[in-house]
């Protein structure tokens, strides 16, 4: 009976009959790059600790009720998060429905349809919006947004859509709807970077079987490339996600700041990084300061859980396939 041959890599090999001399970069750089990603496991665990110090206070007084109290008043020292719970997700929400579309949208217009010399400046032009402050587009939405939604776009939804009630009440300018539209035009240079690069690596090779089988260019773009990428692309949603519910300064200045649940998008609202922004310095008594330590863990936990819901998603779009042609 013939003895089973055990299958070794031709790079382990290599490396095995080279002098330790020789060796020594490859196991320097290996060690360096474990080094670098225990690093970020070490912050993000030494980041959570902090906040888990500062906020026991607060998690010993009020206990899991903190999440789910609707009050936040600082002169009876009563706190809850679940009005900065709520507008955190919902001006995230508001976000990514308008800005994934655009983005998607404007990737696949540069990467399949736009001459090659029109490619460049607007791709200079996205990657410039990027590179905007948070508190100018808090600014440019104080002064410019806000007057031109309360005139004019609201009351055209209010006058449309007034069945619904997402779209009731009194105009204040300052909302949440107005919170997720600046959030949108945040994120929205991420996610177009990200899909023009996802659909550029989209081989030629499923255009062209495509255009063989007698598809227009739209059938193209939706078979052969769309339903290709949709892995990638969902990941880059999700990348913007993670950038819409940390979003501070901005918001700050537009969403209204006040800590109220209200099913209309022209209310005011609050969200988990604004208060914190908001009342850190005003905090006088160390209950109201746990409670903003506290609300700083939640905003790390609802992020972690919304990327896990994510890649639950995502591993559940691999299993399902690419689908089929049709």
């Amino acid at each position: 009976m013939a003895a089973p041959s055990v299958s070794t890599s031709p790079h382990s090999a290599i490396r095995s009959t080279l002098p330790a001399g020789v060796r020594w970069p490859d196991i320097s750089f290996r060690w360096l790059a474990l080094l670098a990603a225990v690093t970020i496991l070490v912050l993000i665990a030494l980041v959570g600790w902090e906040l888990y110090q500062g906020s026991r206070l607060a998690i010993g007084h009020f206990g899991p009720r903190f999440l789910v109290n609707s009050t936040w008043n600082p002169v009876t020292d009563e706190y809850g998060a679940w009005p900065f719970i709520f507008g955190t997700l919902v001006s995230s929400l508001i976000a990514l429905v308008i800005a994934v579309p655009l983005g998607v949208a404007t990737a696949l217009y540069l990467t399949e349809l736009a001459p090659v010399r029109l490619r460049q400046p607007v791709v200079m032009i996205v990657e410039m919006l990027a590179a905007v402050p948070s508190v100018i587009f808090g600014l440019w939405g104080i002064f410019v947004l806000i007057p031109w939604l309360r005139d004019h776009l609201f009351v055209w939804l209010k006058e449309t859509l007034g069945f619904l009630p997402l779209f009731r009440g009194t105009i204040y300018g300052v909302s949440m709807l107005a919170a997720g539209i600046i959030v949108a035009i945040m994120i929205l240079p991420i996610i177009t970077s990200v899909s023009r690069e996802i659909l550029r690596s989209v081989p030629n090779l499923q255009r062209e079987a495509a255009y063989a089988l007698g598809a227009t260019h739209w059938e193209v773009m939706r078979i052969a490339v769309l339903s290709y990428a949709r892995r990638g692309l969902f990941g880059a949603a999700v990348l913007g996600l993670g950038r819409a519910l940390g979003e501070t300064m901005a918001v700050t200045m537009v969403i209204g700041n006040r800590p109220d649940i209200s099913a209309s998008l022209f209310a005011p609202g609050y969200t988990l990084a604004s208060v914190i922004a908001n009342e850190f310095t005003e905090a006088t008594t160390d209950l109201y300061l746990s409670s903003l330590f506290e609300l700083g863990l939640v905003l790390v936990a609802v992020t972690i859980v919304v990327n896990v819901v994510a890649q639950l998603m995502l591993r559940s779009l691999a299993g399902s396939g690419t689908g089929k042609v049709r």
